[in-house]
């Protein structure tokens, strides 16, 4: 296979898998590309390379900036802003757990921390039924959370230990 062909059908796929985790098609796209871009690409390069509008490349940019996923450089002499994307996939799994804490998780949390305390005959089915649920998912709720610390953890001794390894 060329690399033309492969570099298409990674950018087709993480386009599909971006949609599994919470980000439109055209942003994995957008970030697929600056993953595997060799150097930095300007607002132009995407639009031409994914064939969208400027306007569909601006707000996909801004919001893989957002996520913390692409970083705005700058090239000396060049007044053209250009992106890359962050390259180590261990800390763009990371980013991406973030966020969809963030957007997910912790809204659920608040409005089932609103939702445990109803009002109403404890002994009641229905009251009790209703305030067991959210109690386990609240339980669920916290798990996660503590298997992302975990993750963050994991990510912290990855780098310490290896940093170390490059120094003895």
């Amino acid at each position: 296979m060329k690399l033309v062909e492969a570099k298409a059908e990674f950018i087709n796929q993480w386009g599909i898998l971006g949609s599994q985790w919470g980000i439109n098609r055209t942003m994995a796209q957008v970030h697929a590309l600056l993953l595997v871009a060799a150097k930095p690409l300007s607002t132009d390069d995407v639009m031409e390379q994914l064939n969208i509008s400027r306007g569909n490349t601006n707000m996909n940019v801004r919001e893989l900036i957002d996520w913390q996923l692409v970083q705005k450089t700058l090239i000396a002499g060049d007044r053209k802003e250009y992106f890359t994307a962050e390259k180590d996939i261990w800390k763009v799994t990371t980013k991406i757990m973030y966020q969809r804490k963030k957007r997910e998780l912790d809204p659920m949390v608040q409005v089932l921390s609103k939702l445990s305390d109803i009002e109403g005959d404890k002994k009641n089915a229905d009251v009790r039924a209703f305030t067991e649920t959210v109690v386990n998912i609240q339980k669920f709720a916290v798990h996660a959370e503590k298997t992302l610390d975990t993750v963050i953890k994991a990510e912290e001794n990855w780098f310490f230990t290896n940093f170390i390894k490059m120094f003895k």
